[in-house]
């Protein structure tokens, strides 16, 4: 029997590490539930007028309601939508009446449309604040010549337009015919893996522990075999 504590404690003591980790990821699935609650009514509330100044971090998702015009000059960010294929976002330029120039995401077009004429032309855009997180050390750096862009790099894409570096993406526009179909902004890109985790901790527990009766029941069984 004394040769068997040392696995059984080590046995338990795993047991307990990895139910642990699996709680924690539990934890961690009802927080992330609640703050993508949270965004989601955040998103769809009544939009405000534009604020004067602007916090990444505290104005993002905010929904604000714009009108001015475009500058006639854009950016197009390579997409997809599932269902439809590959495209871009147009992304542009955008004067306020009160004469400020923030960037608008319009929304997708498809390929065959990347290089149609979109004069500057006077709308009303509903939309959401944002600043994407999608450039990672695997972007393709932008092809200013072309207009192409391949992640929406606010700061990036305002020194290239010449606006301030703050995105609209539009939810809905109005006062002209639409030129583009919006993408509005939504949580769905936001990872909530937290379930999967708590399970692997969980299954890693199950089998902790099956393999720790199987190892005693064998040093059980050897040592009756030796009597």
């Amino acid at each position: 029997m004394r040769r068997m504590i040392l696995p059984l404690v080590f046995g338990i003591v795993g047991c307990l590490v990895l139910s642990t980790l699996g709680a924690w990821q539990l934890q961690r699935l009802a927080w992330k539930t609640a703050m993508l609650d949270e965004i989601e009514a955040r998103i769809g509330a009544a939009p405000v007028a534009l604020p004067n100044a602007f916090d990444v971090e505290v104005d993002r998702f905010l929904p604000v309601a714009v009108s001015g015009r475009t500058l006639g000059t854009e950016l197009v960010a390579l997409t997809s939508v599932p269902q439809v294929g590959p495209g871009f976002r147009v992304v542009s330029a955008f004067e306020t009446d009160g004469g400020r120039r923030i960037l608008v995401d319009e929304g997708f077009v498809p390929s065959a449309s990347r290089d149609a004429e979109r004069p500057g032309v006077a709308m009303e855009v509903v939309g959401n604040l944002h600043w994407p997180r999608e450039v990672d050390r695997f972007t393709p750096a932008p092809d200013f010549a072309t207009g192409l862009v391949f992640a929406r790099d606010v700061d990036v894409m305002a020194a290239a337009l010449g606006t301030e570096p703050v995105l609209i993406v539009a939810r809905s526009v109005s006062g002209t015919d639409p030129r583009a179909t919006p993408l509005p902004v939504t949580s769905v890109g936001i990872p909530n893996n937290h379930l999967g985790y708590a399970v692997q901790w969980f299954g890693l527990a199950i089998v902790w522990a099956g393999m720790t009766a199987f190892f005693l029941w064998r040093m059980r069984r050897g040592r009756g075999e030796e009597v």
